[in-house]
Protein backbone atom coordinates (compact mmCIF):
# COMPACT_ATOMS: atom_id res chain seq x y z
CA UNK A 1 0.00 0.00 0.00
CA UNK A 2 2.77 2.59 0.78
CA UNK A 3 4.32 1.92 -2.66
CA UNK A 4 0.96 2.53 -4.35
CA UNK A 5 0.49 5.79 -2.44
CA UNK A 6 3.97 6.92 -3.45
CA UNK A 7 3.20 6.16 -7.11
CA UNK A 8 -0.09 8.07 -6.95
CA UNK A 9 1.70 10.99 -5.32
CA UNK A 10 4.00 11.11 -8.33
CA UNK A 11 1.28 10.65 -10.96
CA UNK A 12 -1.65 12.78 -9.81
CA UNK A 13 0.04 16.20 -9.66
CA UNK A 14 1.60 15.82 -13.09
CA UNK A 15 -1.15 17.83 -14.78
CA UNK A 16 -0.64 20.91 -12.55
CA UNK A 17 1.57 23.38 -14.40
CA UNK A 18 2.24 27.10 -14.46
CA UNK A 19 4.71 29.61 -15.87
CA UNK A 20 7.34 31.95 -14.48
CA UNK A 21 6.16 35.55 -14.50
CA UNK A 22 8.99 37.16 -12.55
CA UNK A 23 11.95 36.61 -10.25
CA UNK A 24 12.78 38.64 -7.18
CA UNK A 25 16.06 38.05 -5.40
CA UNK A 26 16.26 34.34 -4.65
CA UNK A 27 12.62 33.55 -5.44
CA UNK A 28 10.57 32.98 -8.59
CA UNK A 29 6.86 33.80 -8.93
CA UNK A 30 4.53 31.48 -10.88
CA UNK A 31 1.07 32.29 -12.23
CA UNK A 32 -1.87 29.85 -12.35
CA UNK A 33 -0.16 27.31 -10.11
CA UNK A 34 -2.34 26.09 -7.18
CA UNK A 35 0.34 24.02 -5.44
CA UNK A 36 0.53 23.75 -1.62
CA UNK A 37 3.37 25.08 0.51
CA UNK A 38 6.17 22.53 0.69
CA UNK A 39 5.41 21.01 -2.71
CA UNK A 40 8.37 20.06 -4.92
CA UNK A 41 8.33 21.43 -8.48
CA UNK A 42 10.51 21.47 -11.60
CA UNK A 43 11.25 24.55 -13.68
CA UNK A 44 12.00 23.76 -17.34
CA UNK A 45 14.94 25.70 -18.77
CA UNK A 46 15.83 26.23 -22.40
CA UNK A 47 19.43 25.41 -21.58
CA UNK A 48 20.39 22.88 -18.95
CA UNK A 49 18.53 20.37 -16.84
CA UNK A 50 15.20 21.18 -15.15
CA UNK A 51 15.61 23.14 -11.94
CA UNK A 52 14.15 21.78 -8.68
CA UNK A 53 12.37 24.23 -6.39
CA UNK A 54 9.94 24.28 -3.49
CA UNK A 55 6.78 26.27 -2.85
CA UNK A 56 7.39 28.62 0.10
CA UNK A 57 4.35 30.92 -0.01
CA UNK A 58 1.95 33.09 -1.99
CA UNK A 59 1.75 36.76 -2.87
CA UNK A 60 -1.40 38.15 -4.46
CA UNK A 61 -2.31 35.60 -7.18
CA UNK A 62 1.23 34.27 -7.55
CA UNK A 63 2.92 31.21 -6.07
CA UNK A 64 6.44 31.81 -4.72
CA UNK A 65 9.18 29.25 -5.39
CA UNK A 66 12.59 28.93 -3.75
CA UNK A 67 15.05 27.05 -5.99
CA UNK A 68 17.30 24.25 -4.77
CA UNK A 69 20.00 25.20 -7.29
CA UNK A 70 21.17 28.37 -9.01
CA UNK A 71 18.47 30.10 -11.09
CA UNK A 72 20.88 30.68 -13.96
CA UNK A 73 19.04 30.12 -17.23
CA UNK A 74 15.53 30.70 -15.87
CA UNK A 75 13.48 32.95 -18.19
CA UNK A 76 10.11 34.66 -18.16
CA UNK A 77 7.48 32.16 -19.32
CA UNK A 78 9.41 28.99 -18.43
CA UNK A 79 7.03 26.15 -17.58
CA UNK A 80 6.74 24.89 -14.00
CA UNK A 81 5.49 21.39 -13.22
CA UNK A 82 4.37 20.01 -9.86
CA UNK A 83 6.39 16.89 -9.03
CA UNK A 84 5.06 15.91 -5.60
CA UNK A 85 3.26 17.47 -2.70
CA UNK A 86 5.38 15.86 0.05
CA UNK A 87 8.98 14.77 0.46
CA UNK A 88 10.10 11.34 1.66
CA UNK A 89 13.62 9.99 2.05
CA UNK A 90 14.95 6.47 1.65
CA UNK A 91 16.29 4.92 4.85
CA UNK A 92 17.65 1.63 6.11
CA UNK A 93 20.53 0.09 8.10
CA UNK A 94 22.65 0.37 4.93
CA UNK A 95 22.98 4.13 5.62
CA UNK A 96 25.43 3.45 8.46
CA UNK A 97 28.88 4.64 7.49
CA UNK A 98 27.57 6.78 4.64
CA UNK A 99 27.56 10.52 3.90
CA UNK A 100 24.35 11.87 2.35
CA UNK A 101 23.04 15.25 1.22
CA UNK A 102 19.91 17.08 2.34
CA UNK A 103 17.75 14.98 -0.02
CA UNK A 104 19.13 11.71 1.36
CA UNK A 105 21.33 10.95 -1.67
CA UNK A 106 24.84 9.53 -1.00
CA UNK A 107 27.68 11.94 -1.81
CA UNK A 108 30.63 9.84 -0.64
CA UNK A 109 31.34 8.25 -4.04
CA UNK A 110 30.46 4.75 -2.86
CA UNK A 111 27.89 2.49 -4.58
CA UNK A 112 24.26 3.42 -4.03
CA UNK A 113 22.80 1.48 -1.09
CA UNK A 114 19.63 -0.56 -1.44
CA UNK A 115 17.14 1.19 0.80
CA UNK A 116 13.69 -0.36 0.87
CA UNK A 117 11.95 1.92 3.39
CA UNK A 118 10.66 5.49 3.02
CA UNK A 119 9.95 7.96 5.81
CA UNK A 120 8.61 11.53 5.69
CA UNK A 121 11.29 14.16 5.96
CA UNK A 122 9.07 16.44 8.04
CA UNK A 123 6.86 15.06 10.78
CA UNK A 124 5.60 16.06 14.20
CA UNK A 125 7.35 14.99 17.38
CA UNK A 126 5.87 12.42 19.77
CA UNK A 127 2.91 13.67 21.77
CA UNK A 128 3.61 14.48 25.44
CA UNK A 129 1.91 11.33 26.74
CA UNK A 130 3.92 9.15 24.35
CA UNK A 131 7.18 10.23 26.01
CA UNK A 132 8.32 7.99 28.90
CA UNK A 133 10.34 9.54 31.71
CA UNK A 134 14.06 9.85 31.09
CA UNK A 135 15.79 7.86 33.83
CA UNK A 136 18.80 6.13 32.26
CA UNK A 137 22.12 7.94 31.71
CA UNK A 138 23.91 8.06 28.37
CA UNK A 139 27.70 8.16 28.21
CA UNK A 140 28.80 10.95 25.88
CA UNK A 141 32.48 10.05 26.07
CA UNK A 142 33.38 13.48 27.53
CA UNK A 143 34.32 13.28 31.22
CA UNK A 144 33.23 16.80 32.22
CA UNK A 145 29.76 16.19 30.77
CA UNK A 146 29.35 12.62 32.02
CA UNK A 147 30.44 13.58 35.53
CA UNK A 148 29.06 17.07 36.19
CA UNK A 149 26.39 17.49 33.48
CA UNK A 150 25.13 13.92 33.21
CA UNK A 151 22.66 13.41 30.35
CA UNK A 152 19.89 10.86 29.98
CA UNK A 153 18.78 8.84 26.98
CA UNK A 154 16.31 11.04 25.16
CA UNK A 155 17.56 14.35 26.56
CA UNK A 156 18.11 17.39 24.32
CA UNK A 157 21.13 19.53 25.09
CA UNK A 158 22.69 22.64 23.58
CA UNK A 159 26.41 23.29 23.13
CA UNK A 160 26.85 27.07 23.18
CA UNK A 161 30.11 28.65 22.04
CA UNK A 162 31.69 31.25 19.82
CA UNK A 163 33.61 30.36 16.70
CA UNK A 164 36.82 28.38 17.13
CA UNK A 165 36.28 27.21 20.72
CA UNK A 166 36.17 23.46 20.00
CA UNK A 167 32.59 22.50 19.15
CA UNK A 168 33.55 20.17 16.29
CA UNK A 169 36.19 18.41 18.38
CA UNK A 170 33.64 17.86 21.18
CA UNK A 171 31.09 16.44 18.70
CA UNK A 172 33.75 14.13 17.23
CA UNK A 173 34.60 12.79 20.69
CA UNK A 174 30.91 12.11 21.34
CA UNK A 175 30.53 10.30 18.03
CA UNK A 176 33.55 8.08 18.74
CA UNK A 177 33.04 7.32 22.42
CA UNK A 178 29.31 7.60 23.13
CA UNK A 179 27.43 4.54 24.36
CA UNK A 180 24.61 5.18 21.85
CA UNK A 181 23.83 2.47 19.27
CA UNK A 182 23.69 4.82 16.26
CA UNK A 183 25.12 8.28 15.63
CA UNK A 184 23.50 10.76 13.22
CA UNK A 185 25.55 13.87 12.45
CA UNK A 186 24.11 16.91 10.67
CA UNK A 187 26.64 19.40 9.30
CA UNK A 188 24.41 22.36 8.46
CA UNK A 189 26.01 25.30 6.68
CA UNK A 190 29.51 23.97 7.32
CA UNK A 191 32.50 25.14 5.29
CA UNK A 192 33.22 22.67 2.50
CA UNK A 193 36.84 22.29 3.61
CA UNK A 194 35.81 21.29 7.12
CA UNK A 195 33.57 18.38 6.11
CA UNK A 196 36.46 16.06 5.25
CA UNK A 197 38.39 17.31 8.26
CA UNK A 198 35.51 16.35 10.53
CA UNK A 199 35.09 12.94 8.88
CA UNK A 200 38.76 12.01 8.98
CA UNK A 201 40.11 13.86 12.02
CA UNK A 202 37.21 14.26 14.45
CA UNK A 203 34.92 11.35 13.56
CA UNK A 204 37.53 8.81 12.46
CA UNK A 205 36.94 5.30 11.10
CA UNK A 206 35.53 4.03 14.42
CA UNK A 207 32.93 6.74 14.75
CA UNK A 208 32.08 6.78 11.06
CA UNK A 209 31.29 3.05 10.97
CA UNK A 210 28.20 3.53 13.16
CA UNK A 211 27.27 6.99 11.93
CA UNK A 212 25.14 8.60 9.25
CA UNK A 213 26.46 12.03 8.24
CA UNK A 214 24.14 14.55 6.55
CA UNK A 215 25.90 17.45 4.85
CA UNK A 216 24.72 20.80 3.47
CA UNK A 217 27.63 23.21 3.04
CA UNK A 218 27.43 26.98 3.36
CA UNK A 219 27.36 27.54 -0.43
CA UNK A 220 24.18 25.49 -0.89
CA UNK A 221 20.77 27.20 -1.04
CA UNK A 222 19.04 28.02 2.22
CA UNK A 223 16.40 25.34 1.55
CA UNK A 224 19.09 22.66 1.35
CA UNK A 225 20.50 23.76 4.71
CA UNK A 226 17.05 23.70 6.32
CA UNK A 227 16.29 20.32 4.76
CA UNK A 228 19.58 18.87 6.03
CA UNK A 229 18.45 19.39 9.63
CA UNK A 230 15.07 17.76 8.89
CA UNK A 231 16.66 14.87 6.98
CA UNK A 232 19.10 14.11 9.80
CA UNK A 233 16.25 14.15 12.31
CA UNK A 234 14.16 11.85 10.07
CA UNK A 235 17.06 9.37 9.83
CA UNK A 236 17.44 9.46 13.62
CA UNK A 237 13.69 8.87 14.01
CA UNK A 238 13.92 5.81 11.75
CA UNK A 239 16.62 4.19 13.88
CA UNK A 240 14.78 5.16 17.08
CA UNK A 241 11.64 3.47 15.79
CA UNK A 242 13.73 0.33 15.25
CA UNK A 243 14.31 0.22 19.02
CA UNK A 244 17.79 1.77 19.10
CA UNK A 245 19.32 4.52 21.20
CA UNK A 246 20.39 7.27 18.79
CA UNK A 247 22.74 10.20 19.38
CA UNK A 248 21.87 13.14 17.11
CA UNK A 249 24.63 15.74 16.74
CA UNK A 250 23.65 18.89 14.84
CA UNK A 251 26.19 21.55 13.94
CA UNK A 252 24.72 24.05 14.00
CA UNK A 253 21.23 25.13 15.00
CA UNK A 254 22.25 28.74 14.40
CA UNK A 255 22.95 28.09 10.72
CA UNK A 256 19.59 26.34 10.45
CA UNK A 257 17.95 29.48 11.86
CA UNK A 258 19.95 31.70 9.50
CA UNK A 259 18.84 29.64 6.50
CA UNK A 260 15.21 29.81 7.66
CA UNK A 261 15.63 33.57 7.99
CA UNK A 262 16.67 33.78 4.31
CA UNK A 263 13.61 31.79 3.26
CA UNK A 264 11.22 33.73 5.47
CA UNK A 265 12.43 37.11 4.26
CA UNK A 266 12.30 35.93 0.64
CA UNK A 267 8.66 34.88 1.20
CA UNK A 268 7.81 38.38 2.42
CA UNK A 269 7.76 37.89 6.20
CA UNK A 270 8.47 40.98 8.30
CA UNK A 271 11.87 41.00 10.03
CA UNK A 272 11.77 41.15 13.84
CA UNK A 273 14.62 40.76 16.34
CA UNK A 274 17.97 41.12 14.52
CA UNK A 275 16.23 40.50 11.23
CA UNK A 276 14.80 37.08 12.14
CA UNK A 277 11.20 36.65 10.88
CA UNK A 278 8.54 34.91 13.01
CA UNK A 279 8.90 31.60 11.09
CA UNK A 280 12.37 31.06 12.59
CA UNK A 281 11.02 31.03 16.13
CA UNK A 282 8.16 28.76 14.99
CA UNK A 283 10.44 26.24 13.26
CA UNK A 284 12.99 25.86 16.08
CA UNK A 285 10.64 24.12 18.57
CA UNK A 286 9.18 21.94 15.80
CA UNK A 287 12.66 20.67 14.99
CA UNK A 288 13.96 20.03 18.50
CA UNK A 289 10.69 18.48 19.74
CA UNK A 290 11.16 15.63 17.27
CA UNK A 291 14.04 14.34 19.37
CA UNK A 292 13.44 12.53 22.65
CA UNK A 293 12.44 9.16 24.03
CA UNK A 294 9.50 6.99 22.95
CA UNK A 295 8.28 3.51 23.85
CA UNK A 296 10.52 2.12 21.09
CA UNK A 297 13.86 3.88 21.54
CA UNK A 298 15.45 7.26 22.12
CA UNK A 299 17.09 10.19 20.35
CA UNK A 300 19.53 12.05 22.57
CA UNK A 301 20.29 15.30 20.75
CA UNK A 302 23.13 17.79 21.06
CA UNK A 303 22.60 21.00 19.09
CA UNK A 304 25.48 23.43 18.74
CA UNK A 305 24.64 27.13 18.89
CA UNK A 306 27.07 29.72 17.52
CA UNK A 307 27.00 32.62 19.96
CA UNK A 308 27.53 35.92 18.15
CA UNK A 309 30.22 37.96 19.86
CA UNK A 310 30.18 35.45 22.76
CA UNK A 311 26.87 37.04 23.82
CA UNK A 312 24.75 34.36 25.54
CA UNK A 313 21.63 36.51 25.27
CA UNK A 314 21.49 36.96 21.50
CA UNK A 315 18.06 35.92 20.07
CA UNK A 316 18.76 32.37 18.89
CA UNK A 317 20.78 31.42 22.00
CA UNK A 318 18.12 32.85 24.29
CA UNK A 319 15.31 31.03 22.46
CA UNK A 320 17.09 27.69 22.25
CA UNK A 321 17.99 27.65 25.96
CA UNK A 322 14.29 27.76 26.76
CA UNK A 323 13.55 24.84 24.42
CA UNK A 324 16.22 22.37 25.50
CA UNK A 325 16.82 20.24 28.59
CA UNK A 326 20.08 21.93 29.49
CA UNK A 327 23.09 23.62 27.97
CA UNK A 328 26.85 23.18 27.88
CA UNK A 329 28.82 26.40 27.59
CA UNK A 330 32.27 26.25 25.96
CA UNK A 331 34.48 29.04 27.29
CA UNK A 332 36.89 30.99 25.08
CA UNK A 333 38.91 31.83 28.20
CA UNK A 334 39.45 28.15 28.98
CA UNK A 335 40.25 27.38 25.35
CA UNK A 336 42.87 30.15 25.30
CA UNK A 337 44.48 28.50 28.34
CA UNK A 338 44.76 25.18 26.49
CA UNK A 339 41.98 23.64 28.58
CA UNK A 340 40.13 21.14 26.35
CA UNK A 341 37.33 20.37 26.14
CA UNK A 342 36.65 23.98 27.17
CA UNK A 343 33.52 23.17 29.19
CA UNK A 344 32.61 25.93 31.64
CA UNK A 345 31.00 23.73 34.28
CA UNK A 346 29.67 26.62 36.37
CA UNK A 347 27.99 28.19 33.33
CA UNK A 348 26.40 24.92 32.22
CA UNK A 349 23.48 22.84 33.45
CA UNK A 350 21.77 19.52 32.79
CA UNK A 351 18.14 19.75 33.83
CA UNK A 352 17.78 15.97 34.06
CA UNK A 353 20.90 15.11 36.04
CA UNK A 354 18.80 14.66 39.17
CA UNK A 355 16.75 12.03 37.30
CA UNK A 356 19.59 9.98 35.81
CA UNK A 357 22.38 10.20 38.42
CA UNK A 358 22.22 8.46 41.81
CA UNK A 359 22.45 10.45 45.08
CA UNK A 360 26.14 9.65 45.65
CA UNK A 361 27.02 10.82 42.14
CA UNK A 362 25.04 14.04 42.60
CA UNK A 363 26.65 14.77 45.95
CA UNK A 364 30.15 14.26 44.54
CA UNK A 365 29.36 16.49 41.55
CA UNK A 366 27.99 19.18 43.88
CA UNK A 367 31.19 19.08 45.96
CA UNK A 368 33.38 19.56 42.90
CA UNK A 369 31.16 22.36 41.58
CA UNK A 370 31.31 24.07 44.97
CA UNK A 371 35.12 23.91 44.95
CA UNK A 372 35.18 25.42 41.44
CA UNK A 373 32.77 28.19 42.48
CA UNK A 374 34.72 29.08 45.64
CA UNK A 375 37.98 29.25 43.71
CA UNK A 376 36.49 31.42 40.95
CA UNK A 377 34.97 33.81 43.49
CA UNK A 378 38.38 34.45 45.07
CA UNK A 379 40.56 33.96 41.99
CA UNK A 380 41.68 37.59 41.82
CA UNK A 381 42.86 37.57 45.44
CA UNK A 382 44.72 34.31 44.91
CA UNK A 383 46.36 35.56 41.71
CA UNK A 384 47.78 38.72 43.25
CA UNK A 385 48.82 36.90 46.42
CA UNK A 386 46.44 38.79 48.71
CA UNK A 387 44.77 35.67 50.16
CA UNK A 388 46.26 34.31 53.38
CA UNK A 389 46.02 30.54 53.87
CA UNK A 390 43.87 29.46 56.81
CA UNK A 391 41.28 32.22 56.43
CA UNK A 392 38.71 30.01 54.71
CA UNK A 393 38.72 26.21 55.01
CA UNK A 394 36.60 25.69 51.89
CA UNK A 395 38.86 27.95 49.83
CA UNK A 396 42.00 26.28 51.19
CA UNK A 397 40.59 22.89 50.12
CA UNK A 398 39.67 24.28 46.68
CA UNK A 399 43.21 25.62 46.24
CA UNK A 400 44.75 22.33 47.35
CA UNK A 401 42.54 20.35 44.96
CA UNK A 402 42.82 22.79 42.06
CA UNK A 403 45.18 20.63 39.99
CA UNK A 404 43.38 17.26 40.50
CA UNK A 405 40.06 18.85 39.53
CA UNK A 406 41.56 20.47 36.43
CA UNK A 407 43.10 17.14 35.43
CA UNK A 408 39.67 15.55 35.77
CA UNK A 409 38.00 18.22 33.61
CA UNK A 410 40.63 18.14 30.85
CA UNK A 411 40.65 15.24 28.41
CA UNK A 412 42.71 14.30 25.38
CA UNK A 413 40.77 13.61 22.17
CA UNK A 414 42.12 10.04 22.16
CA UNK A 415 40.80 9.37 25.67
CA UNK A 416 37.32 7.90 26.19
CA UNK A 417 35.11 8.00 29.28
CA UNK A 418 32.08 6.16 30.61
CA UNK A 419 29.58 7.33 33.21
CA UNK A 420 30.31 4.49 35.65
CA UNK A 421 34.08 5.13 35.65
CA UNK A 422 33.60 8.90 35.87
CA UNK A 423 31.31 8.44 38.86
CA UNK A 424 34.09 6.63 40.76
CA UNK A 425 36.57 9.40 39.89
CA UNK A 426 34.15 12.00 41.22
CA UNK A 427 33.65 10.08 44.47
CA UNK A 428 37.45 9.97 44.89
CA UNK A 429 37.67 13.75 44.34
CA UNK A 430 34.92 14.27 46.91
CA UNK A 431 36.86 12.25 49.50
CA UNK A 432 40.05 14.19 48.76
CA UNK A 433 38.20 17.51 49.11
CA UNK A 434 36.80 16.44 52.48
CA UNK A 435 40.26 15.36 53.65
CA UNK A 436 41.81 18.63 52.48
CA UNK A 437 39.12 20.59 54.30
CA UNK A 438 39.74 18.73 57.55
CA UNK A 439 43.48 19.20 57.22
CA UNK A 440 43.25 22.95 56.72
CA UNK A 441 40.67 23.28 59.48
CA UNK A 442 42.98 21.49 61.90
Amino acid sequence: MPDLIDQLDLMLPAAITGSIVRTSGLTAAVADFPAPIGAVVEISRLSGEPLSAEVIGFRDDLTLLYPLQSMTGVRHGDRVRLVRTSRKIAVGPELLGRVIDSAGHPIDGLPLPTLSERVPRDRSGPTPLERPRIQEPLSTGIRAIDGLLTCGKGQRMGIFAGAGVGKSVALGMMARYSSADVIVVALVGERGREVNEFLERDLGPTGRARSVVVVATSDEPALARVHAASTATAVAEYFRDQGQDVLLLMDSLTRFATAQREIGLAAGEPPTTRGYPPSVFAQLPKLVERAGRTQHGSITAFYTVLVEGDDPNEPISDTVRGLLDGHTWLSRRLASQGHYPAVDVLGSISRLMTEVADPAHRAAAAAVRQALAVYREHEDLITIGAYRAGSNANLDAAIAMREPIQQFLQQDVSEASQVTAVREQLLALQRQLAAARQTTAA
